[in-house]
């Protein structure tokens, strides 16, 4: 039989709200153990170049040159730019907030997929998980291999 309970909070001065408690899991041994493992974010992730996968267009699976996606230009005649410059201007300083508090370390990674068959060429995207060192075509990890700095 499981028992879900919350550690006491600590003994020493500092009250227990400065550092929130880790749920933990009871067993009838008497052991604990944490509920959620922690969260492996600043793995390196390391993409070959080239990945073999499905193509809509030719319907079939083909080889795909792999690139990282990056944000384009923002246009200057985009409706919202358009009204933000619009208000902006004459007097009366800044009118809309500028956004400060920044929540995240890490961004999504988004891989660019191009079909390498001449004729097709088509491009799709593919989203995977946030990770603080992303590498394209880097050298592949071997076992028992010395580390060389």
């Amino acid at each position: 039989m499981f028992l879900y309970f919350r550690p006491a909070p600590p003994l020493g001065g500092r009250a227990s709200h400065c550092s929130p408690p880790r749920s933990t899991l009871a067993t009838a041994s008497g052991l604990s153990l944490p509920l959620f493992p922690p969260h492996r974010v600043g793995a390196m992730v390391n993409v070959p170049k080239t990945r073999r996968t499905y193509c809509k267009k030719c319907k079939k699976h083909q080889p795909h040159k792999v690139t990282q996606y990056k944000k384009g230009k923002d246009s200057l005649y985009a409706q919202g730019k358009r009204r933000y410059d619009r208000k902006q201007s004459g007097y009366g300083g800044q009118t809309k907030p500028i956004f400060r508090k920044k929540a995240k370390t890490t961004k999504k990674i988004v891989l660019r997929l191009e079909c390498v068959e001449p004729n097709c060429r088509s491009k799709r995207m593919l989203a995977i998980k946030r990770c603080k060192h992303f590498e394209l075509g880097g050298d592949k990890k071997r076992k028992g291999q010395v580390i060389q700095f």
